[in-house]
C-alpha cells in the first residue's frame, strides 16, 4: 500500500510512475486522496478540540463536587452536548478514513525506475537466454503425448474426483514431483534459507497483508463458511508470519523456503497454451521469501534472481530471463524478473518463476517494521518461485525426451533413484 506522506511529497513522480501502468485517471484518484487526507485531518483536530474540551469541564464539575458546590446542570448540559458532537464527529471520521483506505487498497504499487513501459507481456525485455544442444532431426512430443507414454500422470482421474486441471502423478510421475520438491528445499538451505512449512489456508487479513486481496479474489478458492482462502502460493502464509512484528536489525535478513501445493483457478482461455501442465488449478512450488531492510533489498533481488537462475541451470534445460513490462508488472511488485523454460516438443516458452521486488508496500500493509535505534521503518519484502514444478516437469520430459526413454538431469538422479525413464 503506497504511503500518503510520500504521496505528498511525491506526487508528481506517482503520477507519472503509476501512469506506466496504463492507469490514466491515476492523478484524479491520487487528488482526491490528497483531498480526502486533508479533510481527515481537519475532522480529526476537530474532534481532538471537543475532546480536549469534554475533558476540561470534567475536570471543573469534579473540582465543584469536590468543593461542596453542586450546582453544575450548565455544565452537564454543555458536556452533553459536547459528547454528541464528538459522536457525530467520530462517526464522520470513520466515514471519511474507510473511504480513504478503499482507494489506497485498490491502487498498485509504484513500478521501479528500472521497468520499462508497456502493456503487455509482449513488451517485456529479454535480459539473457541460455540454450541446451536438442538433436533438430528427432520428432519431439508435447508432454502431455509423453506422460500417456510413460505413464506418469493421470488426468482422467484427476477430473473424475476433482475437475479439471487437478491431475493424479503416478509411478515415476509421482516420485519425480517429489524428487524435485526434495532437490529445490536442499539447494535454498545449501543457500542459507529457513525451511519453513505453512498452513495451506489463510484468513482475510493475511490475503490483504500481501496484496491478494482485494485485487486476486477471484482467482482464489474460497471456503465460505469459514472466510478462508486456499493459498495461491506459499509466499502468502509465510511472509504473513511476520505481519504486525518489529524485526530488529541483528536478525535480518530473513530469508525462508517453504513448499506448498498451490491453488487458484485461472479462469480464461482454452488452447494448446494451456494443455497438459501448462495451467493447473493445483500444482507444487517451492518459494523463497526475504524481509530486508531499504538499502539492501535491490541486492537481494539480484542475489535471488542468480540463484533461480542457477537452479533452473541445474536442470540442463533451455532459459531466459524476462524483466517485466509496468503494464505485465503484478499489483503488489515494484519490479518482477521471469524466468521461462523451454518446452520443445510445443515449441514455446512456458514461465516458471517471478522474482519479485515488493518494497515498502506489503510491509505497509501488514505493519511490518524494523527498529532502527529509536525508530521504526517499514522493511522491505521479496519473494521468488525457486521453483513451480509443472512447467519445470514440462520441460525436463520435451527436453531430454529420447524416443524409447526420458533421460533425467544429473542433478536429480540421487532424489529420484533412476537415471532415466523408460517405456
Amino acid at each position: 500500500m503506497i504511503d500518503l506522506n510520500d504521496l505528498r511529497n511525491n506526487k508528481e513522480e506517482f503520477i507519472i510512475s503509476l501512469q506506466k501502468r496504463g492507469l490514466d485517471d491515476i492523478e484524479k484518484n491520487l487528488s482526491k486522496l490528497i483531498s480526502l487526507d486533508d479533510e481527515r485531518k481537519s475532522i480529526k483536530t476537530k474532534l481532538d478540540n471537543l475532546l480536549s474540551e469534554s475533558n476540561k469541564i470534567a475536570k471543573e464539575i469534579g473540582i465543584k463536587i469536590k468543593s461542596g458546590n453542586n450546582d453544575i446542570k450548565d455544565f452537564k448540559e454543555k458536556s452533553s452536548e459536547i459528547k454528541d458532537k464528538s459522536k457525530s464527529t467520530g462517526e464522520e471520521l470513520k466515514t471519511i478514513e474507510k473511504e480513504i483506505q478503499n482507494i489506497l487498497v485498490n491502487i498498485p504499487n509504484i513500478p521501479d525506475s528500472k521497468v520499462p513501459e508497456g502493456n503487455s507481456e509482449n513488451e517485456n525485455i529479454e535480459i539473457l537466454k541460455n540454450e541446451v544442444d536438442i538433436d533438430e532431426n528427432q520428432k519431439l512430443k508435447p508432454h502431455w503425448e509423453l506422460i500417456k507414454d510413460f505413464n506418469l500422470i493421470d488426468f482422467e482421474n484427476g477430473n473424475k474426483i476433482t475437475g479439471a486441471g487437478f491431475p493424479i502423478y503416478t509411478n515415476k510421475g509421482a516420485k519425480l514431483q517429489r524428487a524435485l520438491i526434495n532437490y529445490f528445499l536442499d539447494e535454498a538451505e545449501k543457500n542459507g534459507y529457513i525451511e519453513i512449512q505453512p498452513p495451506i489456508l489463510i484468513n482475510e487479513q493475511s490475503g490483504f497483508g500481501t496484496g491478494q486481496l482485494p485485487d486476486k479474489e477471484g482467482m482464489m478458492y474460497k471456503i465460505e463458511d469459514e472466510n478462508l482462502f486456499m493459498i495461491p502460493t506459499a509466499e502468502v502464509p509465510i511472509t504473513n508470519m511476520y505481519r504486525k512484528n518489529i524485526i530488529e536489525n541483528k536478525d535480518l535478513p530473513i530469508k525462508n523456503v517453504g513448499y506448498t501445493p498451490c491453488f487458484r483457478k485461472e479462469a480464461g482461455s482454452w488452447g494448446a497454451h494451456v494443455r497438459g501442465l501448462n495451467r493447473l488449478h493445483q500444482f507444487d512450488k517451492v518459494e523463497i521469501v526475504h524481509i530486508e531492510k531499504q538499502e539492501n533489498s535491490e541486492k537481494a533481488l539480484a542475489t535471488m534472481c542468480d540463484y533461480v537462475e542457477n537452479l533452473i541451470k541445474s536442470l540442463e534445460i533451455s532459459y531466459r530471463k524476462l524483466l517485466l513490462c509496468a503494464g505485465d508488472l503484478g499489483f503488489a511488485s515494484s519490479i518482477t524478473f521471469d524466468f521461462e523454460v523451454y518446452a520443445p516438443g510445443q515449441k514455446r516458452w512456458l514461465e516458471c518463476s517471478s522474482v519479485s521486488n515488493f518494497k515498502s508496500y506489503q510491509s505497509n500493509r501488514m505493519g511490518l517494521k524494523i527498529r532502527e535505534g529509536k525508530d521504526k521503518v517499514l522493511a522491505h519484502t521479496l519473494n521468488g518461485s525457486a521453483l513451480a514444478l509443472p512447467r519445470i516437469v514440462a520441460a525436463i520430459l520435451e527436453t531430454h525426451q529420447n524416443r524409447k526413454e526420458i533421460n533425467l538431469p544429473k542433478a536429480l538422479h540421487k532424489y529420484t533413484g533412476f537415471k532415466k525413464i523408460n517405456l
